[in-house]
């Protein structure tokens, strides 16, 4: 018997408080004998009631039956963890959950068909690729919140709120909870304060923090960490201030905060750059190049030139991607030829010398149709007094695969 059922399970010995048992109340009762003359006694039949079994309600999250299902177990711990492991705490956890999601009806959210601000919300929210250890990456930008068309009213925000629990339990059923491997079960949330609405605009900021409450209370541990880049001078000390009031000590527990000049730095720390879009400092996947290619980093030193070499030794299509990250500017100077090994050959120029501006592109993609045995070379010349960090990667096509 489970642990519930030994909890309504009555003792059936002998009553500690006092209380009569049965056989002592029968044995207080006086016989009473009726008189002759009364009325006779009509033995009445007996009616036995017997209860209809009912079926009880399957209670489901996320998609998943809390009983009988093994995969309920990684739903449960995830309770567990947000309440400290104190088991009636995450009890009523649970319980106000589950109340949530049936008052809120967010299983019949989760297949209503998205609206026409759809594509604009994605905008603000999205998945992109995984970190390195293998968990999916949600971004969100707040920089979208200063759009008035989208945002004007309570009516809108709450609109975008309904929408953002959908995406959320696409995201959520998309796991695999049969695996007890949390990077399976679990997302790192990626936050950009580029642009963000300032402190002036409350009705903004509280709406935010009510949201961001609800997750935590609804969708507990699923944040295995949070990345909050290109924050502004003014939500550190604002952050400090008020951080325990907006979210909890678990949650805080897993926050790391960058300004502008290191967002990329603290991205790369947990996310491969292959895998992180290029507004985020990331590399495209314009060319035929994968997630699986593996990026390269490397540092140009101040006012020197570094020269990339990559072996091309079969006829092939090569192709390459190539960042410098900047922010205020670049000020480097890019060019990139192909030399063959076999002697008498000469170099072919596929790219001519030039500045990467700050208008540019941010990612350079080039490709070069290899006929011969050699090498891409990449020069890039440095001009400034800081060092530069670089990544590139590259992917060679046999021809007669084409």
């Amino acid at each position: 018997m489970g642990s519930i059922g030994r909890l309504l399970q009555k003792d059936s010995g002998t009553e500690e408080d006092g209380t009569k048992t049965v056989e002592a109340i029968e044995e207080s009762i006086v016989s009473v004998t009726p008189p002759d003359s009364a009325v006779p006694v009509i033995a009445e039949n007996t009616v036995v009631f017997k209860a209809e079994f009912v079926e009880p309600e399957e209670i489901t999250i996320y998609g998943v039956p809390l009983i009988q299902d093994e995969k309920s177990d990684v739903i449960l711990l995830k309770f567990l963890r947000a309440r400290d492991f104190k088991v009636k705490e995450a009890l009523t956890m649970l319980k106000n959950t589950v109340q949530w999601r049936k008052e809120n009806k967010i299983d019949q959210l989760f297949e209503t068909e998205a609206h026409e601000e759809a594509s604009e919300f994605e905008k603000m929210v999205f998945t992109h690729g995984v970190d390195k250890e293998g968990h999916v990456v949600i971004y969100s930008s707040y920089g979208e919140f200063q759009n008035k068309e989208l945002f004007s009213d309570k009516e809108k925000l709450n609109k975008f709120l309904n929408w953002r629990i959908q995406l959320q339990e696409k995201c959520v059923r998309a796991l695999d909870f049969s695996r007890p491997d949390y990077a399976k079960s679990s997302f790192v949330f990626v936050s950009d304060f580029r642009n963000a609405p300032g402190l002036g605009k409350r009705a903004l900021w509280q709406f935010i923090r009510r949201a961001v409450k609800q997750f935590e209370e609804n969708h507990p541990e699923f944040a295995t960490r949070e990345l909050l880049i290109n924050v502004p001078w003014w939500y550190i000390p604002y952050y400090k201030t008020f951080g325990s009031i907006i979210t909890s000590p678990m949650t805080r527990s897993k926050m790391v905060l960058a300004g502008p000049s290191k967002s990329a730095d603290t991205i790369f720390k947990y996310i491969s750059p292959e895998q992180v879009p290029i507004k985020y400092g990331g590399l495209s996947k314009d060319i035929p190049i994968t997630a699986e290619d593996t990026v390269t980093e490397a540092i140009v030193k101040p006012a020197a030139r570094y020269t990339i070499d990559l072996p091309a030794s079969d006829a092939c299509i090569f192709s390459w991607e190539l960042r410098v990250l900047r922010v205020l500017g670049a000020d480097v100077s890019y060019e990139a030829q192909f030399e063959p090994t076999i002697e008498g050959s000469y170099a072919v120029i596929v790219s001519k010398n030039r500045r990467i501006e700050l208008t540019d592109e941010p990612v350079i993609t080039d490709s070069f149709k290899v006929g011969e045995p050699g090498k891409i070379v990449i020069k890039l010349d440095n001009q400034t007094s800081k060092k530069k960090k670089v990544l590139y990667r590259f992917k060679t096509q046999p021809i007669s695969d084409l």
